[in-house]
């Protein structure tokens, strides 16, 4: 049975942020590729098939029905002037009930980082995620010795709350990571805390 199609876009100074389509797979692969380096070391490894047209395949039809089930809402980042593609963000793991909580994973282009274009998805997702999605929390992980991507999420309003012992295998080990939760009703002050 098919899902009907839910479309989500959320629109930033510069971007378009939308879910995936199978028109996407030529430039995603190649932005992938080129940027390999870049990436692995901070990403689980990747399966033989993670640049193969099935493999793209498959992640389309999951990104549908996760939306469409209300779990994940899995988007790339597009730029407006140029249509092209820079990265993508995924607020996944998403719980309803009492948590109403979920988890921000993200990943740009080498040659797109350090241009800002990180650090405006992510404030426009977390408020699509408390706005749209009704979430109370947003929570965060990376290596510790991932300073690009804490500042990233300390500039975002993240604030860092601790340490997960073996929490992801990375480069087909597992690694400790540092955690990080945006609140929708945050009170708590600045903590240097692990730094």
């Amino acid at each position: 049975m098919l899902l009907p199609r839910r479309k989500v876009r959320i629109e930033t100074e510069r971007m378009s942020l939308r879910q995936p389509v199978m028109t996407d797979f030529r430039d995603w692969a190649h932005l992938r590729r080129t940027s390999a380096d870049f990436l692995t070391p901070w990403e689980p490894t990747w399966a033989d098939d993670h640049l193969s047209r099935k493999g793209f395949t498959n992640r389309v039809y999951w990104a549908q029905r996760s939306i469409n089930a209300g779990t994940a809402l899995p988007l790339f980042l597009i730029r407006r002037e140029d249509d092209r593609l820079l990265g993508a963000i995924t607020m996944d793991n998403v719980r309803r009930g009492p948590s109403q909580s979920g988890t921000l994973g993200y990943w740009i282009g080498e040659n797109h980082a350090r241009q800002g274009y990180m650090r405006e998805a992510i404030p426009a997702m977390v408020h699509y995620a408390f706005d749209r999605l009704d979430l109370s929390r947003i929570e965060a992980a990376c290596l510790p010795s991932n300073t690009a991507s804490r500042g990233l999420l300390e500039k975002c309003g993240f604030k860092y709350e601790g340490v997960a012992q073996s929490y992801l295998q990375i480069e087909g080990r597992w690694r400790t990571h540092v955690l990080y939760a945006a609140l929708r009703h945050d009170r708590r002050g600045r903590s240097d805390a692990g730094l």
